[in-house]
């Protein structure tokens, strides 16, 4: 990172953490457990039954629909009645408060609580969370989470979905753009940090907002990589690899959690009393309430689990759903089913009680319009350290695939570009998008113009000075067969010194309900890049998307490839510094990359089997016949402007018992010209278990900045947490034997090994 990245992180940090109130914002008059406890029951024992289950019903906005809108003429009239405990998709502090003034002509003056999608960010939009995640660095993470809470709360919005947590091993996917990628240890710890930003100290601070947790349970293992499809997989699978991150947002306080559309063993996951009773309720201990997916009660009947909305309301909540978004099964059926003594008191009771507590927690009963000051709305929304924040994280999360020698002069590689070149020929239908590049599930603020978002030309244009001239052609669009662009394009390319083509998905091509059988470039953009490529132009690649795509001909030959998913506000001036050195990438991929579609599910963590193919050897192995069973990019991979240099590797010992630890310490140097950051990959292997281990296991990483030429040393701890396991009854269990210790700039770019026993 450079000095000024450096700096404009690290002050950023220190702003949004302090971050000052307008004189009239509400102070912070958090209530004990106790005292609100007491107000919950006070406040329950003046509630109708038809009072109750209206905050146990959550309604949408007529503006902006994030799912298949349900027609309700009488919704004011049932928030005046106090028939709604919550809203979404209302977005900015005049209409939440001509909301919260109708909750206020109830009966007994309940507050709404006011829901939005903040996935990755509000006004200012970072880089979608797989992009954020291929950055490796927490504290960014979390900062970023905090600004989206800084300025949703201003605009009046309480609550937010997210993080979606969900591991994800097929890029088939579309919402892998929504989560942290495929891997348990760095899905959990980044869930942890991102629910930490978006709630911050206290949520009775008027700049946090509610995180929930989704989509309760393993929705990210959709069979065939299709969205809202079945999930079927052994409960030790469920415990190991897909509930951990869940768990790490309970551990960082989260406030709710949202179920999953998806079945999971036959039984959907909306109600499903394994999942929401004794796994998240019971084991774990969760205070906060649940709410279902968009519509996910009523869709129980569609999975032929339930015969009709009744039956839907009565699985749900038996199963612990304790709000319905959008499905109406509550409204409709709750109070029949307690009349008919199917569904107690107790059951509703305990619900209300859930969603009461967090409007306590909140101050709403205390100033039901805290959120609602226009004065600081204005002044969040506009703030210009989010800018910068947002620029540098931009900048973290792009990912230098490829950057080869070119000629025959040693070294020499076509970035960072020199800012002396005279001519740059910018080619491609995602040069000079701006909306687009926000990427999928980002707030679409209809009175606020796109002339804040920085698209990759105004991105090259603010970067190069009055010497470089600039060309452009769009070449092709994204998604069609139409070559009548490629004439153009190619006599733009002779022109120049350098060719910078910017190609990919389309930005909503990755999403909910955006899955897809193909994952290559679309349309004929390939086709562009062999036709410019023919020109013999130095040629650097930008990859703009929302999962992992397949471009193996680009991948083999174009010597410079930057992986720059969909960004954000700032896309175009994040990848312009990375482009001219001004940030040295650090990007590390959070998702494996395949080479074919044949070979997904594909994930860097697999088990070994009986016949491991070891070198491709294909004789009655593991292994197709017609393709290596190694990915295009693996797991953890990214380049730099420089090089490091790993040695020094010691162990504190080589035998700990279950109560000790082991020190792990070696030196990192960076051997080039310039200054760069590494993500320093801990991996482990149990040589021998009671069941089947990884070949491989991430287990830890650092990520540090180094200086041309310095040498830092680090270190990690090895304690029995890192060593335990679920066995085949589902215990968590260590054993006794050996681990290979293996630490690297990737999954498959081992640099250090060692061996370590863990003894009785």
């Amino acid at each position: 990172m450079t000095n000024t990245l450096k700096i404009i992180l690290a002050s950023a940090i220190l702003f949004t953490f302090t971050f000052c109130e307008p004189k009239s914002a509400p102070k912070n008059n958090a209530l004990t457990e106790a005292v609100i406890n007491q107000k919950v029951d006070s406040v329950l024992a003046l509630m109708t039954l038809p009072e109750k289950i209206g905050q146990l019903n959550q309604y949408t906005g007529d503006n902006t629909a994030t799912g298949p809108i349900t027609i309700n003429p009488n919704k004011q009239q049932e928030i005046k009645e106090g028939l709604i405990g919550s809203m979404l998709n209302i977005l900015g502090t005049k209409y939440t408060r001509q909301y919260q003034d109708l909750a206020m002509q109830s009966r007994l003056k309940i507050p709404l609580i006011f829901a939005q999608d903040v996935i990755h960010g509000y006004k200012t939009t970072f880089p979608i969370p797989l992009a954020e995640a291929a950055s490796w660095d927490l504290e960014a993470m979390q900062l970023s989470a905090r600004i989206a809470a800084v300025e949703a709360s201003a605009s009046g919005i309480h609550w937010t979905f997210a993080p979606m947590v969900d591991i994800a091993r097929d890029p088939r996917w579309g919402r892998v753009m929504e989560g942290a990628g495929e891997d348990t240890y760095l899905g959990s710890k980044i869930a942890f940090a991102k629910v930490k930003g978006f709630q911050g100290e206290n949520l009775n601070n008027v700049n946090t907002i509610m995180a929930c947790t989704k989509h309760f349970a393993a929705y990210g293992a959709a069979v065939g990589g299709r969205d809202y499809n079945s999930v079927d997989m052994s409960e030790r699978m469920l415990w190991e690899t897909y509930l951990p991150p869940f768990k790490a947002t309970i551990d960082a306080g989260v406030a709710t959690f949202m179920n999953a559309f998806n079945d999971l063993n036959g039984i959907p996951a909306t109600g499903n009393s394994y999942l929401q009773r004794e796994v998240l309720k019971g084991k774990w201990n969760f205070k906060g309430f649940v709410v279902s997916d968009w519509g996910s009660i009523g869709e129980m009947i569609n999975h032929g689990y339930v015969k009709d909305g009744k039956g839907a309301a009565l699985a749900a909540i038996t199963a612990g759903s304790d709000m319905d978004m959008e499905s109406n099964a509550y409204r409709n059926n709750l109070e029949q089913l307690v009349k008919e003594n199917k569904v107690s008191m107790t059951l509703i009771d305990e619900a209300v009680k859930r969603i009461l507590h967090k409007k306590f927690e909140l101050g709403l009963f205390d100033d039901p319009y805290k959120y609602c000051n226009p004065e600081r709305e204005q002044q969040a929304l506009n703030n210009p350290e989010h800018t910068k924040i947002a620029r540098a994280m931009a900048s973290k999360s792009i990912v230098l695939l490829k950057n080869t020698p070119l000629g025959e002069e040693k070294g020499a590689r076509i970035l960072p570009l020199s800012k002396n070149i005279k001519t740059i020929a910018f080619i491609g239908p995602m040069v000079k998008l701006k909306r687009a590049n926000h990427g999928f599930w980002a707030i679409d603020l209809k009175e606020i113009d796109s002339s804040y978002i920085v698209s990759q030309w105004e991105g090259l244009q603010n970067k190069v000075g009055k010497n470089t001239k600039l060309l452009y052609a769009k070449g092709c669009d994204i998604n069609d067969d139409n070559k009548n662009g490629f004439a153009q394009a190619i006599a733009t390319a002779k022109q120049a010194d350098v060719v910078i083509l910017s190609i990919g998905e389309r930005w909503n091509m990755s999403g909910e309900a955006e899955s897809r059988s193909n994952i290559h470039i679309p349309g004929v953009q390939e086709d562009l890049v062999k036709a410019i490529a023919a020109t013999g132009k130095p040629i650097v690649v930008l990859i703009n998307a929302g999962r992992p795509l397949i471009f193996n001909w680009t991948a083999d030959n174009m010597p410079a490839i930057l992986y720059t998913w969909w960004l954000g506000s700032e896309a175009g001036n994040a990848i312009a510094d990375v482009l001219f050195g001004d940030y040295n990438p650090s990007g590390k991929l959070p998702m494996t990359f395949p080479r074919v579609e044949g070979q997904i599910p594909i994930y860097y963590n697999h088990f070994n089997t009986g016949r491991p193919s070891i070198n491709e050897d294909k004789i009655y192995k593991s292994a197709y016949i017609d393709l290596p069973n190694s990915p295009k990019f693996p797991f953890g991979y990214g380049l730099s402007y420089t090089n490091f240099k790993y040695s020094d590797l010691k162990l504190s010992k080589n035998k700990m018992k279950s109560d000790e630890t082991i020190e792990v310490s070696l030196k990192i140097t960076n051997t080039g010209k310039v200054a760069g950051e590494e993500v320093v990959q801990l991996y482990l292997r149990d040589k021998v278990g009671a069941v089947v281990r990884p070949i491989i296991e991430l287990k830890d990483f650092q990520k540090i900045s180094l200086k041309a030429s310095e040498t830092k040393t680090i270190t990690f701890i090895i304690d029995k947490e890192k060593l335990s396991f679920y066995n085949e009854k589902v215990e968590w269990i260590s054993e006794p034997g050996e681990f290979d210790l293996m630490i690297g700039s990737s999954s498959a770019d081992i640099r250090l090994n060692s061996i370590f026993e863990l003894t009785n």
